[in-house]
């Protein structure tokens, strides 16, 4: 019996993990790893992606364009698998795979269908997301669903420890269902199509504070920007201020004569207070364009001091 033939679109840190595992879960099967070169402001994922496929002996392809990546030398495939695959996959692709072709996806879907969904999940205060195995299809992020498991998030909880969570529950839905897919019987169950969101993709401008905006509004902008993201940021003298940590909104004072974005108590050993336009955030770490971290009451020691 021939061994299957996997086709892997994997791309960050997250991909790397994937290929990792699916290597150790189906050590027979024959692969092709399609990745791309990580944009600038992301952790860097290509390298280890190459060694680690060149030292299991499989195949290669740094591509953006999979119609035109030489995929199928000796006909068609069993499988496909995409993990934080960016680009449009036709279907004159995924049509030839005999078991099918699926994608992995960082949400609850039909909910938050499109990019960044676990940082958009943060940024609006939801109290979950979640990992989708579903079926490729025509529509973004529409075909039948395999399998999909929730993934907690804490209220003041930053987005770093939620990716870590689901990483590892796109380890586990491989896991449980890598078998099935392969043998073909794999249960699927449609969408909700009147049940659908969708979300926009972000760039790092996206993470620009804007200080009158509510308070609490603010602090999720922060804690889903921050690492392994570019972070949050203002202005301060002319000079990009990139805020990384806080403490969650201070209700305790009301302030009828308000400035957003002026500090307005400097805390020693523990960071700064800034105005938004509702009440008080503790600004704990901020970096001045490429300097160190530095806790924000080293840097912002005037009562003076405006972000914007």
């Amino acid at each position: 019996m021939k061994p299957p033939r996997i086709i892997l679109l994997c791309a960050t840190q997250r991909g790397v993990a994937f290929v990792r595992r699916i290597f150790a879960l189906c050590p027979a099967a024959e692969y092709v790893v399609c990745s791309f070169p990580e944009t600038p402001w992301e952790p860097p994922f290509l390298a280890a992606m190459k060694e680690l496929v060149e030292t299991a002996g499989h195949r290669l392809i740094v591509t953006r364009q999979v119609a035109t990546a030489d995929l199928f030398r000796d006909g068609e495939g069993d499988l496909l698998f995409a993990v934080s695959w960016r680009y449009l996959v036709p279907e004159a692709v995924y049509s030839r795979l005999r078991r099918g072709a699926f994608v992995f996806h960082d949400s609850l879907l039909p909910k938050y269908r499109g990019f960044a969904p676990t940082v958009w999940a943060v940024i609006n205060g939801e109290r979950e997301t979640g990992v989708t195995l579903f079926e490729m299809a025509e529509a973004v992020d529409s075909g039948r669903i395999v399998d999909q498991q929730a993934v907690p998030i804490g209220p003041e909880e930053y987005i770093g420890p939620v990716v870590g969570r689901v990483t590892e529950v796109y380890l586990q839905l491989l896991d449980r269902n890598l078998a099935p897919l392969l043998a073909g019987t794999a249960p699927l169950r449609a969408q909700d199509e009147a049940a659908a969101t969708y979300t926009c993709k972000r760039s790092p401008a996206d993470g620009r504070i804007n200080w009158a905006a509510p308070a609490a509004t603010i602090f999720n902008l922060i804690r889903a920007s921050s690492a392994p993201y570019p972070g949050a940021f203002c202005q301060w003298e002319g000079k990009k201020l990139t805020v990384w940590t806080s403490d969650p909104p201070d209700t305790s004072r009301r302030y009828v004569g308000a400035l957003p974005g002026r500090v307005v108590e400097r805390v020693p050993g523990q960071g700064v207070r800034v105005l938004a336009n509702d009440c008080a955030l503790l600004v704990r770490q901020v970096q001045l364009e490429d300097g160190p971290v530095v806790p924000a009451d080293q840097l912002l020691t005037g009562a003076t001091h405006s972000l914007t």
